[in-house]
């Protein structure tokens, strides 16, 4: 009789089963927490649930409607003065009219003009500035009059970074535009782009909402303010799939709001062959300090687990929403392994067919 001994063997898997995954889930020593995903858990998650806090910081108000810009240090102005005076101050004796150009508006928020004192055009708008300038004039021109052209500076300018067709500095001819007019100026928003996300860098502050949370409503069209700088990317969150699945990579999310059966679908689904349905897990770091909240996760590694072979976790997981950086496995079924190891023996015993056929 021959006896036949295998040691040190192990099958070639492509993903670990669930209950490999979970051994030790209900032991003291477990440095995770396993969580069965059902309706009744659902609303537990939210109060620790990373994903549920994407909106909650602040964004500047939107709605306002345009109106002229006002004038801030940095402008420059560039003024035409007529005057029919033959023996003018201001022109000379072959042209009706004078031009000044490239006056600065300074830090105080005046310009200088000659034969007048300093005047403050800060904080007015074109049109007002103009009639300062001529009343201050006709003083010692009494038929003079003022048109005026203005450069915007930095203080009156906003920059576009990146994510739309032409990139730059653009000036702001109104004030109060909207930041979907800034964009439309600039070309609109790079195609290629996913679930587009826009930030603007406003002095200290950063301000950071997905591009959709703007277009849907005038209510979040903010008015930009000279000096912002406003930069469009794509999401930058990703999950990462694993195990029994058509995709095992990084992959990006393409919305706002991603399930774990979105998830699952960006990953290509699940394999026939090899996926075990009652076995989806999402694994999920959370930090010291969400731990330590009163209602906050129950340790600072949590696996969820989805039986996709019932209507409620079906239900569940097309409700429950995949944070950044997440793990998603698909394990693999127990039968695959038994099977793959009965495969290995009819081979070894020459009886491979047969068992392939069971």
């Amino acid at each position: 009789m021959a006896l036949l001994v295998i040691s040190g063997c192990s099958v070639a898997r492509g993903a670990p089963s669930q209950r490999e995954v979970l051994a030790n889930a209900g032991a003291e020593c477990a440095d995770f927490a396993l969580e069965i995903v059902t309706r009744d858990r659902l609303p537990l998650y939210s109060g620790w649930d990373k994903a549920s806090g994407a909106l909650s910081m602040p964004w500047p108000s939107g709605g306002a409607v345009p109106t002229d810009q006002i004038l801030a240090p940095g402008d420059r102005l560039s003024l035409r003065i007529w005057d029919a005076e033959e023996s003018s101050l201001i022109t000379r004796p072959d042209s009706p009219f004078a031009d000044v150009a490239n006056v600065l508006v300074t830090a105080s928020g005046r310009i200088s003009l000659p034969y007048i004192d300093e005047v403050q055009v800060g904080g007015l708008t074109l049109e007002q500035a103009r009639l300062r300038i001529q009343s201050q004039l006709t003083a010692i021109i009494p038929s003079a009059q003022v048109q005026a052209e203005v450069s915007e500076g930095r203080r009156n300018s906003a920059q576009l970074l990146g994510g739309v067709a032409n990139p730059g500095t653009y000036p702001l001819n109104e004030r109060n535009l909207p930041l979907t007019s800034l964009i439309a100026a600039a070309g609109g928003v790079n195609q290629t782009l996913v679930n587009p996300q826009v930030q603007i860098t406003r002095g200290q502050q950063v301000f950071r909402r997905p591009l959709a949370f703007v277009l849907y409503s005038p209510a979040h069209d903010p008015a930009i303010r000279g000096g912002d700088s406003v930069l469009i990317e794509s999401d930058k969150r990703t999950f990462k799939a694993l195990g029994a699945a058509q995709r095992e990579e990084i992959i990006g999310f393409d919305a706002e709001k991603v399930s774990a059966l979105r998830a699952i679908s960006l990953m290509g689904g699940i394999t026939d062959a090899r996926a075990d349905p009652r076995g989806i897990l999402v694994l999920r770091r959370y930090s010291e300090a969400e731990v330590a909240r009163a209602e906050g996760a129950p340790n600072t590694r949590v696996v969820f687990s989805f039986d996709l072979t019932k209507a409620d976790g079906m239900f569940s997981a097309d409700e429950f929403l995949i944070a950044d950086g997440d793990i998603l496995l698909a394990t693999q079924a127990p039968a695959v392994t038994t099977q793959r190891v009965l495969a290995l023996f009819g081979a070894m015993l020459g009886f491979g067919k047969a068992v392939g056929t069971l």
